[in-house]
């Protein structure tokens, strides 16, 4: 047997005791069910399956650490393996490292669409990342607007300064002076508020939202009436309504769908500049 090659009989039990595991599991038995995982690592390190349950185990009992250290060995044995990608960006995210904790989730995300668009992780995972890219700009945004706010400060501080130090040496304040003075502090709020535009939720362009959802799209495909839908809704209009276009009414089979790449790469834009689009939706 080659070196660090598993046994038939070790592979055995080892799915023995991810069987037991995942008993525990459904039974919240937790730290048992961590015993059990790691006797299967123990016989069968190169699993990665064992590896994200543990991990699942440790996430429930909010252990982020071992949530981190075992999602990380599971994706070195799998790289694309969307639990471990998801869990590894919870655990990032529950330390404050959103930078990275966003980049797991996005990856998580790419993979769970790859393999499966419609499960239900890839909603759960879209959720996740949402909240995620929403919490980092928003500490971004609050950092953007102390600083435009004490740069603004100063301004205003300055001018009226330099007004009170105008009026000094003159024994009188003309109606033109005073008028300058307004007028310089009215460009300087346009200025600041120009500036922190960026920053304030508007109204989300109504071509990259889904009719169905009235959600910013996710997932677009387009209907062979030329009609864009969010995947997951228009798949759940045909199976549960019938098949065919809401819009339309022509006839549609999830075959035809296809994705629309154009308007999704103007989400993946519009989302880039406005993050807070992720949580105000349409």
């Amino acid at each position: 047997m080659a070196t660090g090659a598993v046994s038939p009989m070790a592979a055995k039990q080892a799915e023995r005791l991810k069987e037991d595991g995942n008993n525990c599991f459904k039974k919240e038995r937790f730290g048992a069910a961590i015993d059990a995982y790691t006797e299967a690592i123990t016989l069968s390190p190169k699993v990665p399956v064992y590896w994200t349950n543990r991990a699942l185990c440790h996430m429930k009992r909010k252990d982020w650490t071992r949530v981190e250290e075992d999602c990380r060995k599971a994706i070195q044995l799998d790289h694309d393996s969307v639990k471990a990608h998801y869990m590894l960006g919870l655990a990032l995210l529950q330390k404050e490292e959103y930078a990275d904790g966003v980049k797991a989730l996005q990856r998580a995300l790419d993979f769970g669409r790859g393999a499966n668009p419609t499960g239900y992780m890839v909603e759960e995972i879209w959720e996740e990342l949402s909240k995620a890219k929403y919490m980092e700009w928003e500490l971004l945004s609050a950092g953007r607007s102390w600083e435009l706010n004490s740069l603004k400060e100063t301004c205003v501080a300055a001018l009226n300064q330099q007004r009170a130090l105008d009026m000094s040496r003159t024994e009188e304040s003309s109606e033109e002076d005073y008028s300058s003075h307004t007028d310089q502090l009215k460009a300087l709020d346009r200025v600041f508020e120009k500036a922190a535009e960026e920053d304030k939720p508007t109204e989300v362009p109504g071509y990259l939202c889904c009719n169905i959802t009235l959600e910013i799209f996710r997932d677009p495909v387009i209907s062979p009436s030329g009609v864009t839908y969010e995947r997951a809704a228009i798949l759940e209009h045909i199976n549960k309504v019938g098949k065919f276009d809401p819009i339309t009414r022509e006839e549609l089979d999830p075959s035809n769908l296809v994705p629309n790449l154009a308007i999704k790469e103007a989400v993946a834009a519009y989302l880039e500049k406005h993050v807070w689009a992720y949580k105000t939706g349409c």
